[in-house]
């Protein structure tokens, strides 16, 4: 079956529509401020599994987190290093990926068995409001079959996932193009796992110690 394209409307009004169908155990792909992200419910295990099938994503890498507001990285990790306080009051919302041990409750779905969880708040008044109606915080990753090129548009998608997946909110172009820069705080010193919109000079600037 093919995704629906979910038209934004002036007032948000497909956000109400998308949330509902999030709600409901689909999984749906929306624009963010870096590329367009691919979302299910937490509570929604078997959509986070869809999640894994619709991408060809290998099921032993994690699903990063995005959230509708710093509080909730909180209800996630089982605990929040000082590094993670700085980079959140510097970079929340904006295009960094934290990575930090996940509280119990998070879903093996999420973590992958890592017994981590990546999280993010995007800087896009779509995205946040979406992610809020959605209880503050989606499962997501890049809308993308895995190892391809990042989404930027719903047509691009609809042309590369929209037999795998449920609907696509049409947010427009997303204006970053590239995906989060991504930082693991778990160990005895914050380590880069992948460079991406967020420079490196600007998290070292906030953190030295990064490796």
């Amino acid at each position: 079956m093919r995704a629906v394209r979910i038209p934004l409307g002036k007032r948000g009004e497909g956000i109400v529509e998308a949330a509902g169908m999030l709600a409901s155990g689909k999984i749906v792909a929306f624009p963010t401020d870096t590329v367009y992200g691919l979302g299910a419910r937490l509570d929604r295990p078997e959509a986070v599994k869809a999640l894994y099938r619709a991408k060809g994503r290998p099921e032993g890498r994690p699903i990063p987190v995005l959230v509708s507001s710093a509080s909730e990285v909180y209800q996630l990790a089982a605990e929040v290093p000082r590094w993670a306080e700085e980079l959140m009051r510097r970079f929340f919302p904006g295009a960094l990926t934290i990575v930090l041990r996940a509280a119990e409750w998070v879903p093996q779905e999420v973590t992958a068995g890592s017994g981590k969880v990546g999280v993010r708040m995007p800087d896009c008044a779509t995205a946040l409001e979406l992610i809020r109606q959605c209880g503050g915080a989606l499962a997501v990753t890049s809308a993308n079959p895995s190892g391809g090129p990042e989404a930027v548009s719903a047509d691009e998608v609809l042309a590369s996932l929209g037999s795998a997946i449920d609907a696509v909110l049409d947010g427009g172009r997303c204006t970053g193009g590239l995906p989060s820069t991504v930082v693991d705080l778990c160990g005895d010193k914050p380590v880069l796992l992948r460079q991406g919109a967020l420079p490196l000079d600007e998290i070292a600037s906030v953190l030295p110690e990064i490796a």
